[in-house]
Parts: structure tokens; C-alpha cells; sequence
């Protein structure tokens, strides 16, 4: 293997790593358990009270966080408590809101712009 083939299978791993770790936070339930651990860790029991959503499915969510380091557990007695990982997460997801918030902003003026060109009721 020569070293440029190296270094190309190494940057293959390395978005493979990449991808593998956004591909984790583009389910809505985990951004909603994500969303809720900002605010410290909790229980599988918690997170199912405050999601509304079967234990099993967010056992498997936690999972898959987990799985790619996003969450850290420790065991309390019978309990397993989540916390995240690493708290720049929450940065990420502060700059992911504000990009959607611009988004969503131009998406508004747009709309406006098009109820602008519409014809008053009346006026067809």
C-alpha cells in the first residue's frame, strides 16, 4: 500500500466517522432527548415521561447516541443515568438553530413577497 493510498483511506474513515455522527442527530427524537439533557442528565424513565414515547424506543435512540459518543451513562442502582458527552454539543445545536432560524427567516420573506404579488379579493 503506498502512502498516498493510505492517506486516502484515512480520509475515507475519516468522513465516514463524520457522517456517522451527524446521521445520529438527524432523528427528531434524539434532538428532542438532546434538547432535554441540556438541561442535565436524567433516566431512561425521564426522558420517556417527558417525550411521551415507549421506553423501548428511547432505549434504542439512547443507544445509537451512545454509539457514536454523543452520550456518556452511569449506572445508579438499577437506574442508568445519560448525560452528554461533551457540552460543546449544545453549541452545535445553538449554531444549527440559528442557521435554521435564518432559513426559515428568508422562507417568511419570501412568502411575504408572494402575498404581495397576489391580487386582492375583488380584484381578479
Amino acid at each position: 500500500m503506498t502512502a498516498g493510498s493510505t492517506r486516502a483511506d484515512d480520509a475515507e474513515r475519516l468522513h465516514q466517522f463524520k457522517a456517522g455522527f451527524f446521521k445520529a442527530l438527524g432523528n427528531p427524537l434524539r434532538i428532542r432527548i438532546l434538547e432535554l439533557l441540556r438541561g442535565g442528565p436524567l433516566s431512561v424513565s425521564q426522558i420517556q415521561e417527558a417525550t411521551g414515547v415507549p421506553g423501548s424506543s428511547v432505549s434504542q435512540q439512547l443507544g445509537v447516541l451512545r454509539g457514536q459518543g454523543i452520550l456518556a451513562a452511569e449506572r445508579r442502582g438499577t437506574m442508568t443515568i445519560y448525560r452528554v458527552a461533551d457540552a460543546e454539543l449544545f453549541e452545535l445545536l445553538d449554531v444549527t438553530r440559528g442557521i435554521f432560524n435564518a432559513r426559515l427567516n428568508d422562507a417568511i420573506d419570501l412568502l411575504r413577497l408572494v402575498e404581495g404579488e397576489m391580487p386582492a379579493p375583488g380584484e381578479r
